[in-house]
């Protein structure tokens, strides 16, 4: 009886580290897939954004916005400050809550 229950355990424990290691090595593939061995369009779609990365640090904001971006994000932010009442739009607000008052003489 004990022999069948270790032979069922090492089995279990089998088919358990089987399917760890298929997954593990299924994920160490991904990992270890060097940029050289990328697709093509992958490759493409990762060195625009790298690109698009090192131009905003550079610009220190929006790549190539020019005059007319600038326009229209004056124009959007007046017209949200007049929609909400003004203040800074780039703080997040600050919330008062007051208690309310319970009347505990009225039953």
């Amino acid at each position: 009886m004990a022999l069948h229950r270790l032979f069922q355990l090492s089995s279990m424990l089998r088919s358990a580290i089987g399917v760890t290691l298929r997954r593990n090595i299924g994920l160490s593939a991904v990992v270890f897939n060097k940029a050289k061995d990328l697709d093509p369009i992958q490759k493409l779609f990762l060195d625009k954004i790298r690109d698009y990365s090192s131009k905003s640090k550079t610009a220190g904001g929006i790549v190539e916005g020019g005059q007319d971006y600038q326009k229209n994000l004056s124009e959007e932010v007046s017209k949200l400050q007049r929609l909400y009442g003004g203040g800074d739009l780039n703080k997040f607000p600050d919330f008062k809550f007051t208690e309310p008052k319970f009347d505990e003489g009225a039953k």
